[in-house]
């Protein structure tokens, strides 16, 4: 009797391992399950107001009990994408973060504990213009008024290497700006500092400052990675041969934006309902409307397709790479 009762746990415990590596059919392992997603920012603001939308309509295309927005802020987007790396790859946790990471990977930044090629790629739901929004009450209320200044003009950006810290970096140095750009002001706090007059400006994903526009404290001067009527781009202003090519670095980077990644070794199977999921999402009438009425662009792509636009952004020559780390911390 014992023999018989060991045996039959055996097999028991072989057909669970057998079912959770994940390389056969799938389609039962999420009923009833909850998928964790990552959001490298605090709540508030582009990436948690998309990834709260998308996870809404995770749930309708996959059989799970519930879709968990786990904010995970600090460092630039790293302590997010750091601890999505260090997940179980099971196919139950995602996470979002900036592209501001494939800078850090190209410039060799400490305490990434990963290479971006090697996480499964789910797909990116929009690549939209980067703006440089000031606040109504600043001295500088143009470009032509922020490439005239004598005096350092105080801008906020996420944190040390973030693609709002990074990108401003590249564009002062390209367009010969002085600016202060102080680090640690995300989502709704950058926009609170420059209505207490503590910030003249920050620069970030268009749709970010939506609200902040449509209450009359601001307006943009300046935009790249697409064209929005009435702003000046930076592709036109920038005048030099060194400061056109920065300027396209960020104009290239700015259309992979709002990116979702499962951790390395996610089984495909799942890796694979995850993408089917993600795309039915995002190509969902109803999220279409939603996101419309929350002034949240969606230019999606999918799976191998955004693997390889990342894989793209990483491979530049060694030229590109020193022209990007003087302009970012002043060293060859």
């Amino acid at each position: 009797m014992r023999r018989t009762v060991v045996a039959s746990f055996a097999v028991v415990l072989l057909a669970a391992c057998s079912q959770d590596t994940g390389n056969g059919d799938d389609s039962d392992f999420y009923q009833g399950k909850t998928i964790s997603y990552i959001v490298a920012t605090d709540p508030g603001g582009g990436y948690d107001s998309y990834a709260r939308l998308i996870g809404g309509y995770l749930q309708k295309y996959m059989p799970v009990d519930n879709v968990v927005i786990k904010n995970t802020p600090g460092a630039g987007h790293l302590v997010g994408a750091n601890t999505l790396h260090r997940s179980k790859p099971n196919g139950l946790t995602i996470g979002t973060f900036n592209i501001g990471l494939i800078y850090g990977q190209l410039l060799g930044k400490a305490g990434m504990a990963f290479d971006l090629r090697d996480l499964a790629w789910v797909g990116k739901a929009a690549g939209e213009p980067r703006s440089i929004v000031v606040s109504n009450n600043c001295v500088i209320q143009s470009i032509d008024d922020l490439i005239a200044a004598e005096e350092p003009v105080k801008f906020g950006s996420a944190g040390l290497g973030s693609a709002s810290w990074s990108d401003m970096m590249l564009l002062a140095d390209a367009l010969e700006l002085k600016v202060e750009i102080v680090p640690g002001f995300e989502g709704n706090e950058g926009e609170m500092s420059m209505m207490r007059g503590e910030i003249c400006a920050i620069m970030g994903s268009t749709s970010s400052f939506k609200n902040f526009l449509d209450s009359g404290y601001g307006h943009l001067i300046l935009t790249v990675g697409g064209e929005l009527e009435g702003v000046p781009n930076a592709v036109d202003v920038a005048q030099t041969e060194r400061a056109k090519r920065l300027v396209a670095i960020v104009d290239a980077l700015a259309k992979l934006g709002r990116i979702t990644a499962a951790p390395p070794g996610t089984p495909p199977a799942r890796l694979e309902a995850l993408r089917a999921a993600y795309k039915a999402s995002l190509e969902d009438p109803q999220l279409r409307a939603e996101a419309a009425r929350l002034g949240l662009p969606i230019d999606p792509a999918y799976g191998e397709e955004v693997e390889q636009l990342v894989i793209g952004a990483l491979d530049q020559t060694p030229e590109t790479i020193a022209m990007i780390k003087k302009a970012i911390d002043g060293t060859e």
